[in-house]
């Protein structure tokens, strides 16, 4: 039998499903697990083994199904049928499209189906394993880790590992200013990092901005990485700086340390739940507010208020030697300062 899983989401949501992902592969073994997401993501996580097959699709479209999967031979009408994607009833309506002997999502009444409650302040990563933990597919947030694509060279003191910066993001509102994104890359290139810039093509020309208002010595490699080359990018680097975007949940998975800027969304929501003295969060909005919108078109006011300096603070302490920070589901924010 096959499992329909639909997560067509971005990168960052597809690296928090994985460890959801396992736990399906847990719940039906020796099944077969069709992802149905984005091309480039989906044949990525199939050459990693996490699914056996991708059913190329966008955000909400009609799945074809039964499908004529890679060398043509046709999926039985029947399937298991899993909502990774959303809450419904939309993303509900799409899979029950495809007439699945069951299907496992969250409860929606519109959709007219039950299944477990939605909790709007739980982690992602936690959400979707619970989902899956509810049809006794065993996940948590250790099934996050991909193995490196080759082992990290031995370099003494590891500097020579370059440290990326990925200055851009999909939204307006995580969008850091290109002049405090240059002000970061000056203060590392000065303390004598290899540092590279990335970013998908759409950033060339933010990236061409940050490497020119830095005078500083940076390879510019946006534009010209596919994922896979950027994975190994990541997982191979001393350090990764970004804002709360896709790139920032490889270096998650592959154990990178890392200095990530939040703004609309807590890292309560969306921050790292592994290894957490690899990674540091920089956040400068009240305890206990409230998520606000990630994709709207202007700056984040929390994010708008991090300086070039907090960013800084935050690599130094993430590149100094690692110690255990203790228990719980976020590393602790640099700078401690209160919001103003």
């Amino acid at each position: 039998m096959t499992v329909l899983v639909l997560r067509a989401l971005g990168l960052g949501d597809a690296l928090t499903g994985v460890a959801a992902l396992r736990g399906v592969r847990r719940a039906w073994p020796g099944h077969r697990v069709v992802l149905a997401s984005g091309q480039g993501i989906g044949d990525w996580l199939s050459g990693l083994g996490v699914v056996d097959a991708v059913l190329p699709t966008h955000g909400l479209a009609r799945l074809p199904w039964p499908w004529a999967g890679p060398g043509g031979a046709q999926d039985a009408p029947g399937c298991l049928a899993v909502d990774l994607h959303g809450r419904g009833p939309e993303s509900h309506r799409v899979l029950q499209a495809t007439r699945p002997d069951a299907l496992i999502a969250f409860d929606n009444a519109e959709a007219g189906h039950i299944g477990p409650d939605w909790d709007d302040d739980e982690h992602e990563v936690l959400r979707w394993c619970r989902l899956v933990r509810s049809v006794g597919g065993s996940c948590g947030p250790d099934d996050l880790r991909l193995r490196r694509p080759h082992p990290r060279p031995h370099r003494p003191g590891g500097r020579g590992d370059p440290v990326v910066v990925h200055p851009g993001a999909a939204a307006g509102a995580r969008r850091w200013p290109a002049a405090r994104w240059a002000e970061v890359v000056a203060a590392l290139a000065a303390r004598g990092h290899d540092v590279v810039l990335t970013g998908s093509p759409q950033e060339r020309l933010l990236c061409r901005r940050v490497a020119a208002a830095a005078d500083a010595p940076v390879r510019d490699l946006s534009g010209g990485l596919a994922l896979p080359a950027l994975a190994d990018l990541v997982a191979t680097s001393r350090l990764l700086v970004s804002t709360d975007t896709g790139v920032a949940h490889l270096a998650t998975a592959y154990g990178t340390p890392s200095v990530t800027l939040f703004g609309p969304t807590p890292p309560a929501l969306w921050g790292p739940l592994i290894d957490r003295d690899r990674h540091v969060v920089v956040w400068l909005d009240e305890p206990g507010a409230a998520p606000r919108d990630a994709n709207a078109d202007r700056l984040d006011p929390a994010l708008a208020r991090l300086t070039a300096a907090d960013v800084v603070a935050g690599c130094e302490a993430a590149l100094r030697p690692r110690r255990a920070n203790g228990s719980g589901t976020t590393p602790p924010s640099v700078p401690a300062r209160p919001a103003s």
